[in-house]
Formats: C-alpha cells, structure tokens, sequence
C-alpha cells in the first residue's frame, strides 16, 4: 500500500526543487513508495505523483494485481498507445519531473506528443528521501546485516585445503537461504592470494595456498533490504610482515573513519579520514577506490562516501564503510562494515570480528 509518510516526504523534496509533478519508473523506487514489485522489463511502467492529486500507476495489464496500492491503477496492453492515457493525468500547463531510469523512447513519446510543458530530472526527489531510512527500513537492514554475519561464519568453514574460489562462491547462496534470505544482493567475491589486489575480483579456478590471504566480500537480501560486508582472513598460517601491515592499517582506516560518523558531517570528510589514514602508512596508491556507497532496497543507491561528495550525513543515513589496500601481485585487504546514521550518532551493523584471523 501507498506509504504516506514517503509521499509526503517526495512530494516536499519536489516542492524544494520546483517540480510539481513527477513520473517515477524506477521499479525500485515504484516498490519505495507503494509496496509492489512490478518488473516491466521494455514495459512502461510509472507512478505519477503530485500534490494535491490521486497518484496513478500507469501498469501493463500483463502485470494485473487485485490487490489496492493506494494509487489509481491504469492498464494498458502491449498494442495500445499509452501517450492518450498519460495525456488525460498529466498536467500539459506544468513541467514534468522525470527519473534517470525513464527509458528514451518513452520520453521522447511524451515531449513529441506535448505531454508537459516541460521536462526536468526529478530523480533526487526520490533519492534524497530513499536516503533516509525511516524506522521500519533501519530494522530491515539491521536484520539483513545480522544474516550477513552469521553466514560469513559459516562461510569461513568453507575454506580448506585444495578449493578453489568458485568452489567457494558456488555453496553462498545455499547458506544464505538456509538463514532466511531470499538472494544475494551482489555476485559474491572470493578472492584467493594476489587475486584480493583485484578489488572486483570474481572467483575463479584458483586452488588455495597455505599463506593465502582470503577476502571475501558478500550480501545477501532479508525482507527486500540488502546488507554487504567484507572480511580478509589468512589460510595456515599467520600473516607475513606485509600482509599484517596492510592489514592492521585496513582496520585502522576503517574503525576510525567509523567512530567519527555522526549526523551533519561531510560525507568527503569521512573518506579523507581514512584515506589520510592509508596515505601516511604509505599505502596511499593502493587505495584505488571511494571509501563507501549507499544501501538499501538496492545494494548501490543515490549517494557516496567519497572526496567529491561535499553533502552532510542525515539520520537514516545508510552506507558502507570499506577501505582497501591492493599490492599488486602480492595481498589485497578490504574490511567493510555497514553503519547506520542516528540520532546520537551511528550504529555499526556488522558485528561479525575485525581481528587477523588465521583459518586452518
């Protein structure tokens, strides 16, 4: 059903942008606000929202559902002309706002036809507020970061003698739903020995070495809200001088940067922390990436921790915290951990341990 409280919401930050009309066809964000999955594939698909009027989800009548969403439902089939459906909603004396997943040829459908006065990008309407988890969504995503925690343990069983990394990714998703998820959130990573200095790595035929460092970097979705989480364990015996190194300033980079978030910080500010961290032990070159990205309904949303994003923290506030050091043909280390923006300050998510860990 039609979230209220996430309309209103929308519908303020368009007032803020001065839009007063908007066609959402982002299947994630159209299950944001309504509930719903619709997956339309070249279908349209769009929620039309504005102020002061009944929102109309325009939807292919391939994807009949009974059931109310708060919304004025019109269908339409595969041979109709949909611009005379969007003609009698659509307010030809305003501008329309428009997201980034608008297909073109849909667009183009509507500013030949004359559907509006105008088009804008009204995408940060939708994105600044989905960037805001509200309390029902913070639950969400502790419970999936919990599941995420409790398969890297089982995931770390799965490392012995003579696997190979497809070995390993292979037995994931079995674990995750044994646990109560319903997927991954992203293709697992499982990177063995020099292969974790390839940040996305995916797994191949590399057999597992004694002196191997393993980083595993996984999700899983619990109740349609994604968690990621990357540890770096060591395979038979303790890390050499290198790998330890690389290691405890990974950690270092990451706890840090963790202990400073509160609401109202720059989010460039938290990159540079850690950066600063990674630069100054030397290692400034082999962090090859921004320190953090949103989560969500999506596990990449709207908004970044990195140096180019001078915007401040906000309570829901959602992302990764994931430095990474990368030497190339030797070791690669990544700790990544989900945190929370609150009202007092932050929440870590993640619980699974952060000390070298030696498996076998």
């Amino acid at each position: 059903m039609l979230d209220k409280n996430r309309l209103n919401r929308v519908l303020h930050q368009m007032a803020k942008m001065g839009v007063h009309q908007m066609m959402i066809t982002d299947p994630n964000a159209v299950f944001y606000m309504t509930g719903k999955w619709i997956h339309p594939g070249e279908r349209f698909l769009a929620l039309y929202i504005a102020e002061n009027r009944e929102p109309v989800l325009f939807v292919n009548e391939l994807f009949y559902f009974p059931e109310e969403v708060g919304a004025k439902k019109v269908y339409f089939s595969d041979t109709d002309d949909i611009l005379p459906l969007i003609k009698t909603v659509v307010d030809p004396a305003q501008k329309l706002g428009v997201d980034k997943t608008m297909a073109a040829k849909f667009l183009l459908l509507m500013m030949e036809g004359g559907a509006a006065a105008g088009y804008v990008n009204g995408s940060l309407a939708v994105d600044t507020t989905r960037a805001m988890k509200d309390e029902a969504e913070r639950e969400k995503m502790r419970v999936s970061s919990h599941v995420n925690d409790l398969a890297m343990a089982q995931f770390r069983e799965l490392i012995h003698a003579g696997v190979t990394e497809q070995e390993v990714a292979v037995q994931m998703l079995d674990i995750y739903k044994k646990l109560g998820a319903s997927r991954y959130s992203f293709d697992p990573i499982v990177a063995f020995g020099a292969n974790a200095a390839d940040g996305h790595h995916m797994p191949d035929g590399t057999v597992l070495k004694e002196g191997d460092c393993v980083l595993l970097d996984v999700g899983c979705v619990v109740d349609d809200y994604c968690s990621d989480m990357t540890r770096t364990f060591f395979y038979k015996r303790e890390p050499d001088a290198l790998q330890k190194e690389v290691y405890n300033l990974t950690r270092r980079a990451n706890e840090t940067a963790e202990e400073m978030l509160k609401a109202g910080i720059p989010l460039c500010s938290v990159d540079k922390t850690a950066r600063d961290i990674i630069t100054e032990g030397g290692y400034g070159k082999c962090f090859t990436h921004r320190l953090g990205h949103f989560i969500g309904i999506e596990d990449h949303e709207f908004g970044d921790v990195s140096l180019a994003n001078k915007n401040l923290t906000a309570v829901g506030n959602t992302f990764s915290i994931e430095p990474g050091i990368y030497v190339q043909g030797k070791v690669g280390v990544r700790i990544e951990d989900l945190v929370l923006i609150t009202e007092n300050g932050h929440e870590v998510l993640n619980h699974y341990p952060k000390d070298i860990d030696v498996i076998g």
